[in-house]
């Protein structure tokens, strides 16, 4: 008997840091599912490009949703970036097509679109709040990308940092793409703060700490998952050193582990094998799983997966869906990190 046409699943990279390059853990991750006997096909990737925001533009990842939808894949893996997952959540509920995303946002999600949370939006600036009250820090300086990013963690930050009696004493919106901070951190430095917390996606916490480190402000400085830039950036991590931020990888995860014996490669950060591992066996499972392989069998799966082990976060991180859930993720995914001496560390 001929082998069974393979089930095409499309790739959306809406950002560099995304990896275009990721296909070959994805393939890894699908053929364990597949080890299982539970595949009766093979499982293939299609790529498509699109820069988004904020350094690129929606049209482009619009154009590169419709590619993937053209080449008539089952479903779709990406975008990475918030404010592009905001675009391609309508568009696949519009050509209801099953995608999964690995954004922040809780706001990504939908009828057809489903989140692998790499980090969040809403949950991390709990996690920082609760961190600056334990080390007795109660008056802060905010500094936030003006994007949907930007003020998604911050309108959470206020709520944490209300109920935790810290005063936010001053705060700078500023451009996701700026490259010099020097009248911010002036400015912010003439107040009478015990922290400066940074919520952004990242690419604004260099410039902030040049600028930091320019005037010699010996601030503590707290973030979010912004400087997992640290990883395929390592010239910035200098200027990061001692500050604290959320990563979503932890050292006691059995699963990521056992990756790291497996893929003796992984580098500094295991991120990219993590996140392409889960995902990949999230969507091996579904198509392992469909009762019908269709766009709409694979939405039906995706929700009848519960308590997959996840590599990403602490021990006893599970992944799963359900009927109106859409996030991947259940347990302690979120992880207190510093950068110290050019390496990340647990705190």
């Amino acid at each position: 008997m001929a082998e069974a046409e393979a089930v095409k699943v499309g790739i959306l990279v809406d950002h560099p840091a995304a990896g275009r390059d990721s296909t070959g853990i994805l393939k890894v991750a699908v053929a364990d599912v597949a080890a299982t006997g539970r595949l009766d096909r093979p499982i293939t990737f299609v790529v498509e490009e699109g820069l988004g925001l904020p350094g690129g533009t929606a049209a482009a990842v619009e154009a590169a949703f419709a590619r993937l939808v053209d080449q008539d894949v089952l479903a779709i893996l990406g975008p990475s970036i918030t404010d592009n997952g905001l675009i391609a959540r309508d568009l696949a509920d519009a050509a209801r097509v099953p995608c999964i995303n690995w954004t922040g946002a809780d706001t990504t999600r939908s009828e057809w679109m489903f989140h692998y949370q790499v980090g969040s939006l809403e949950e991390e600036p709990f996690v920082v709040a609760r961190h600056l009250h334990a080390l007795g820090h109660r008056r802060v300086a905010l500094v936030q990308d003006r994007t949907p990013i930007g003020q998604r963690y911050a309108s959470f930050f206020e709520v944490a940092t209300d109920g935790l009696g810290i005063e936010i004493v001053a705060r700078a919106r500023i451009s996701p793409v700026v490259e010099d901070l020097t009248d911010v951190v002036e400015r912010l430095r003439t107040q009478p703060v015990d922290a400066l917390v940074y919520l952004g996606l990242g690419v604004s916490a260099r410039p902030l700490a040049v600028a930091v480190g320019a005037a010699g402000w010996r601030v503590p400085v707290f973030t979010n998952s912004a400087l997992m830039f640290g990883y395929m950036n390592p010239s910035w991590r200098e200027g990061w050193d001692g500050w604290t931020y959320v990563d979503a990888w932890s050292e006691d995860n059995p699963l990521l582990q056992e990756l790291l014996t497996r893929f003796e490669d992984a580098g500094e950060s295991p991120i990219t094998l993590i996140s392409g591992y889960d995902l990949g066996r999230l969507i091996g499972e579904a198509v392992a799983g469909a009762e019908h392989l269709t766009r709409a069998g694979i939405k039906d799966a995706l929700e009848r997966i519960k308590l997959l082990p996840a590599a990403l976060g602490t021990a006893g991180t599970t992944m799963g869906f359900g009927q109106w859930e859409r996030s991947a993720l259940k347990g302690g995914f979120l992880v207190l990190r510093q950068w110290k001496d050019g390496a990340s560390v647990r705190v």
